[in-house]
């Protein structure tokens, strides 16, 4: 059953409350705190950690971490600042980058956006009585971020269902992009994670293979899978079978290697057999191999020929369409990227942007300048920002929170606003989040995306308060101790929650 959001009923008497060395002057019916708009407008906002809330300085203390290493910025949707830390000084803010991406993306090209990819032949070109195609299959790239190869599977039946079954030749048109193509081991050296992924303007199912290890009762050994089984790819080593209790995920140490013609998955581990069937993903292939051996398999298997194989090239004018997919609308693409934290999405949403801009030729630097000129249209003050890729996996990338709150409340005024609070991952329930914040005071209470790389965490969203009011808060800390300052961050959700 699908998590049903209760938002708390609104309360006649508010409750007074206080903010460490703020003294507020009750007055009103009962001595219920009451406070005019305009002496709303003439409240101090907190400056320092000694003038949040005892709770929250007691998380920031046990991080051990100087003040100088956070920046803060928490507000009530069109109200006061309640408290703004370091607000102008650019930090790399990870993954909570993919906000402005998205943000950018939507506000540019609607929610309603979507990718094309498709298939054309030559005007003249002619199906025979024995489905051999004339002249080569053109296949115009649109740089859909989410195709799948059930989709690319659906997409290559349309052809056979037009008649075509040999084609002697496969050109991809991949013009819409420029040479985006970075190799995934430069991040972090774990050139195989999914998470490193090469952007590429014909992605199938984000570039990677699925490794299904099915137990053995029988023998007591893992027997190892690989989805999609492309020609090529093959799993080698062993993961060893225990019989101890399952203490949790299995861990299988995965090495790509290439010899020859041949692709090696190197595994290694001990996965208990009562931990059950598991599966890892990884990329195996570089993007445009990936896609080649993709199309291939899945065309035999629908009982096609193909002769000389792949080439790149440019569509004909005269071109005339065969068959198409779109993608999913923009609004449902950002839902993944934002609430699963997709790095490769956020990259090709990016480019995208830069595509729209420029026709052609779409690189990360031309995607950041039209992101860039989106946000400064709307007034959001970009200044020390630095917009490398799109999707925080970087070291360079900087926001600045005082920015990034501004661009939450341009958002929240916006006719867009509930497609974009929906891409957020919500405290408790979903996405990055579904396992933090589940107490009832914050869960289901908090819109927010989340950030962490080596030496930065962050968040930043939207805060349902128990008093019906709703507050945006922005939080990046960037130090080689970063990664212990989860708690910090929850408490100042769970404060806001109170409010």
């Amino acid at each position: 059953m699908p998590f049903k959001l209760l938002f708390p009923v609104v309360k006649t008497w508010r409750r007074a409350r206080q903010w460490a060395a703020v003294p507020l002057l009750a007055a009103g019916l009962a001595g219920v705190l009451q406070v005019s708009q305009a002496e709303a407008q003439t409240l101090p906002v907190a400056q320092s950690i000694q003038a949040l809330p005892t709770e929250v300085q007691q998380a920031w203390a046990a991080t051990k971490l100087p003040d100088s290493t956070l920046s803060l910025v928490v507000h009530e949707l069109g109200g006061q600042r309640l408290a703004s830390l370091n607000a102008m000084v650019p930090r790399n803010p990870a993954s909570v980058m993919k906000m402005v991406t998205t943000w950018a993306a939507l506000s540019e090209l609607g929610p309603e956006y979507s990718w094309r990819t498709a298939f054309y032949t030559r005007a003249d070109a002619q199906i025979d009585a024995e489905g051999t195609l004339t002249g080569p299959l053109y296949l115009k790239a649109g740089g859909d971020p989410f195709l799948t190869m059930q989709e690319l599977w659906s997409l290559l039946r349309e052809l056979r269902l037009r008649g075509v079954k040999n084609i002697t030749e496969v050109v991809v048109d991949r013009s819409r992009f420029g040479d985006v193509a970075l190799d995934p081991a430069a991040f972090d050296g774990a050139g195989d994670r999914p998470y490193n992924a090469s952007p590429d303007v014909m992605m199938v199912g984000l570039g990677t293979v699925r490794l299904i290890f099915i137990p053995d009762t029988q023998a007591n050994k893992w027997v190892p899978v690989i989805d999609p089984p492309v020609r090529g790819l093959r799993v080698q080593g062993n993961v060893e079978w225990s019989n101890a209790r399952c203490p949790g995920s299995p861990q299988v140490s995965t090495q790509v290697q290439r010899l020859g013609t041949e692709t090696l998955i190197q595994v290694n581990g001990t996965v208990a057999g009562s931990c059950g069937e598991f599966s890892l993903y990884r990329l195996a292939l570089p993007q445009q191999q990936h896609f080649e051996a993709m199309f291939r398999m899945l065309w035999t298997e629908l009982g096609g020929t193909l002769g000389r194989g792949f080439n790149t090239g440019s569509l004909p004018s005269n071109a005339r369409l065969l068959a198409w997919h779109d993608s999913e609308t923009l609004a449902d693409t950002i839902r993944l990227i934002n609430k699963q934290s997709n790095n490769v999405m956020a990259r090709m949403l990016l480019l995208a942007l830069g595509a729209e801009q420029r026709a052609s030729g779409a690189t990360a630097h031309s995607g950041a300048q039209a992101a860039f000129q989106v946000l400064r249209s709307q007034g959001v003050d970009t200044q020390g920002w630095v917009l490398e890729n799109g999707s925080g996996l970087s070291r360079q990338e900087r926001l600045t929170a005082d920015g990034l709150a501004s661009m939450l409340d341009v958002a929240w005024r916006s006719p867009l606003m509930p497609e974009f609070i929906s891409s957020l991952a919500i405290s408790g329930v979903d996405g990055t989040l579904r396992r933090r914040l589940r107490a009832d005071e914050t869960r289901g209470l908090a819109h927010l995306k989340t950030g962490t790389l080596r030496d930065s965490r962050a968040l930043a969203g939207y805060v349902l308060g128990a008093s019906g009011r709703r507050y945006a808060l922005v939080l990046i800390i960037n130090h080689e101790r970063a990664g212990n300052t989860g708690k910090f961050l929850d408490s100042v959700v769970q404060w806001l929650a109170k409010q």
